[in-house]
């Protein structure tokens, strides 16, 4: 493992990511879609190829590449829109239940607690 590799494994929060790599960000940009960005920045990370080669210097220079595009993505768009997770890849982020079957589950559940 190197130093990069290290540094970057303290690291928690977008913010610290963004400051680490010396990215200028919009704060509100960061509060509501932190958890976006960082799914962004790894689903990027591991369809780089070559990243494995580089020296400590090219690999710092890729990944702050990879992360300003993982933060552009939601200054341009939004979650909804970019669908990282997949509560919004399913049907547009909306789910359908049927009555019926809320109503079977209710029962299911009072009959188990009796």
């Amino acid at each position: 493992m190197n130093d990069l590799t290290t540094r970057l494994k303290a690291l928690s929060s977008a913010n610290e990511f963004l400051e680490f790599f010396g990215i200028t960000y919009d704060e509100h940009v960061v509060n509501v879609n932190r958890l976006h960005i960082l799914k962004r920045f790894y689903q990027y990370l591991r369809q780089a190829d070559g990243l494995a080669g580089l020296d400590e210097v090219a690999m710092f220079t890729r990944y702050r590449e990879l992360l300003t595009r993982a933060y552009q993505d939601f200054t341009a768009s939004n979650a909804a829109t970019e669908k990282v997770f997949k509560v919004f890849q399913d049907a547009g982020g909306t789910q359908h239940v049927q009555v019926s079957r809320l109503r079977d589950s209710l029962a299911e559940r009072r009959t188990a607690r009796a």
